[in-house]
């Protein structure tokens, strides 16, 4: 992936979601990679690699809090923000304290996952590039 642009990581089990938002992420111009499964992503995506990751809590098999606290366990500093279609109480507030830089609800609306994801990771210089 290109150094002048941001890595964004998308996990999420719905392959429409991680469709839709790799494409609204491009236009961006950020670098995306999508991944079904947290399992897939650990096997692909190592520590190091520089990023930010949007993560599904709701998935089959390992869900996104326990990935969450496998990343912080890791030693990890990848900023993660944290998405669901389910709606729970006091979720945004759970997010933030298991370390998640964000929380968003879907459906959101695409400026403010960006927004929060520049937020993230010092990036001020994104813009849409339609």
């Amino acid at each position: 992936m290109s150094s002048d642009k941001k890595n964004i990581y998308i996990v999420d089990d719905d392959e429409s979601v991680c469709r839709a938002l790799k494409t609204l992420l491009v236009t961006f111009g950020f670098e995306v990679k999508t991944f079904n499964s947290a399992k897939v992503f650990f096997e692909t995506v190592t520590n190091d690699e520089p990023g930010c990751l949007v993560l599904d809590i709701h998935m089959p098999g390992v869900d996104g809090w326990a990935v969450q606290k496998k990343i912080l366990e890791s030693g990890s500093t990848r900023p993660v923000i944290l998405i669901s279609a389910e709606k729970q109480e006091n979720a945004a507030d759970r997010a933030l304290k298991v370390g998640a830089v964000g929380f968003l609800q879907k459906p959101f609306n695409g400026q403010t996952l960006v927004d929060l994801i520049n937020g993230a990771t010092g990036n001020t210089n994104v813009t849409n590039n339609q």
